[in-house]
């Protein structure tokens, strides 16, 4: 959606989703919608249908350059109570 559109908040607090934006992101009739509030600033997300699925290789490239298996072992070592007293 290259330009902000406005909605106006009915008497009953509801709003229509534009059709661009409807259509940009394959919001359908009887689609939920996840609302995040963020400081002063709504967000509406397409709720997903299998969060395991959506969420899959989020953040890939935070693990990119890392072995599993070593930072598992530092992570373990990490939480081997200390002999100090």
């Amino acid at each position: 959606m290259s330009e902000t559109q406005s909605v106006k908040v009915s008497n009953r607090y509801q709003i229509a989703i534009p059709s661009l934006a409807r259509k940009q992101l394959g919001i359908e009739a009887g689609d939920r919608l996840l609302v995040d509030v963020q400081g002063d600033v709504i967000v509406l997300l397409p709720k997903p249908e299998n969060y395991v699925t959506y969420m899959a290789g989020l953040h890939k490239e935070v693990w990119r350059n890392i072995e599993p298996i070593v930072y598992l072992n530092e992570e373990r070592a990490a939480w081997n109570p200390s002999d100090e007293n």
